[in-house]
C-alpha cells in the first residue's frame, strides 16, 4: 500500500491506496473552509497551523496500515509554501520511520488523476483544468507527456469566482456560493465583455471581467447581486467555451476531461457538454467528492510512479510552490 499526502492549500487529507489495484482503503479530509471564511480566502500562516494540527490527527487513524506500506507520496508542488512544507516534512519523517520511499508528486498531475481513482487510466486525454490557481488546457498522452496548449495569464477561473464572492461579501469559498446565487439570476441582465475574443491567442484571463463585476458590484444593490453573479458565471464560462471552439476547430477532441475544483461546477459541465456533442467526443469528470483537492488522488499518481519506481531521496525532495506543468 500507498500512504499519501495533499497540504498544497487549505485542506489536510491523507489515503492509503492499495498497490495491485488500485484500491482506495482509506481516505479521510479536514477542510479549512470555515476559518478562513471570515477572511474571505486562504491566510497561508494560519492554513499551515491548521494543517500541523489535522494532519498527525489523520495519520494516528492510519497506524493499522504501516506494516503494509510499500512507500509515502507527497504533494510537493505546486502551492502554497508554508502548507507544503507541513505535508512533504511528515512524508519525509514517515519515510525514515518506516524505511520506506519517498515518492514527490506534482498536484496538477494529481488532479488529471483524479479521473481514475480505483480505475484504469484513459489516454489520450484533453484536459480543462479549472481550479483556485489555474486554468489550463491539457493534451495528456501519458504520465510523462503532458503538453499544456492554453492557460490563464492571470486570475484563473475558480480564483475569480472567489473574488467576486469576495466583492459581495459572500465569504469563503465563493465557487459555490456564486453558482447558487447565479441559479436565480438572469445571466443576460449586465453584458459583460468576454475577455480575449478579438484575438486569435489560445490563452484566458479574467482580471478584466473580475473588474467589471466590481463596477457592478459597487454600482448595484445587494438585490442585484443574484443577476450580476448569474452573468458572470454565464460571461466566465463562455470565455473557455470560445478558447475551446477555436482549439476543436484545429484539434477535435475524442476523449476530453474537466478537473480541479471549479469542474464542480454544473453550469461550466452543462456548457462543454453541448460543445463536444457535433464532436461525439465522450466527457470524463471526477467524482465530485474528488474534484477538490484530495491525497485519493495522489496516491492515484503515486502508484504509477512506485511502479515505474520513481523515487525522491529525503535531500532532493522539496517544495516548488509555483511549478507548472
Amino acid at each position: 500500500m500507498i500512504l499519501s499526502i495533499e497540504s498544497s492549500c487549505d485542506d489536510s487529507a491523507i489515503a492509503i491506496t492499495e498497490i495491485s489495484t488500485c484500491r482506495l482503503l482509506f481516505h479521510k479530509k479536514i477542510s479549512q473552509e470555515l476559518e478562513h471564511s471570515a477572511y474571505g480566502g486562504v491566510v497561508p500562516e494560519l492554513a499551515a497551523r491548521l494543517h500541523a494540527e489535522a494532519l498527525p490527527k489523520i495519520l494516528e487513524e492510519c497506524k493499522p496500515y504501516f506494516d503494509k506500506l510499500k512507500a509515502v507520496a507527497v504533494t510537493s508542488s505546486p502551492g502554497l509554501a508554508v502548507t507544503l512544507i507541513e505535508g512533504v516534512t511528515m512524508a519525509k519523517a514517515i519515510s525514515v520511520a518506516l524505511s520506506i520511499p519517498l515518492i514527490g508528486v506534482n498536484h496538477l498531475i494529481g488532479h488529471i488523476y483524479s479521473l481514475f481513482i480505483e480505475k484504469e487510466t484513459q489516454f489520450p486525454l484533453t484536459v480543462l483544468l479549472v481550479s483556485g490557481g489555474h486554468t489550463q488546457v491539457m493534451e495528456v498522452e501519458s504520465l510523462h507527456k503532458i503538453t499544456t496548449v492554453a492557460k490563464s495569464m492571470d486570475d484563473s477561473f475558480g480564483e475569480s469566482f472567489d473574488k467576486v464572492a469576495k466583492m459581495m461579501g459572500l465569504g469563503y469559498p465563493g465557487g459555490p456560493l456564486i453558482e447558487k446565487l447565479a441559479m436565480d439570476g438572469d445571466r443576460k441582465k449586465y453584458n459583460f465583455t468576454i475577455p480575449l475574443m478579438q484575438t486569435p491567442k489560445l490563452a484566458f484571463s479574467y482580471s478584466g471581467l473580475k473588474n467589471a463585476v466590481r463596477l457592478a458590484v459597487e454600482n448595484g444593490t445587494k438585490e442585484d447581486y443574484k443577476d450580476i453573479a448569474a452573468s458572470f458565471e454565464h460571461v466566465a464560462t463562455a470565455h473557455i467555451i470560445h478558447k475551446l471552439k477555436k482549439y476543436f476547430a484545429i484539434t477535435p477532441p475524442k476523449n476530453f476531461a474537466i478537473v480541479g475544483g471549479a469542474s464542480a461546477n454544473l453550469y461550466l459541465r452543462s456548457q462543454i457538454e453541448t460543445l463536444l456533442k457535433p464532436h461525439a467526443a465522450s466527457l470524463l469528470l471526477s467524482e465530485l467528492k474528488y474534484c477538490s483537492d484530495n491525497a485519493a488522488m495522489i496516491g492515484r499518481v503515486a502508484v504509477e510512479m512506485y511502479n515505474q519506481e520513481m523515487f525522491s531521496s529525503l535531500d532532493t525532495l522539496d517544495i516548488t510552490p509555483r511549478s507548472q506543468l
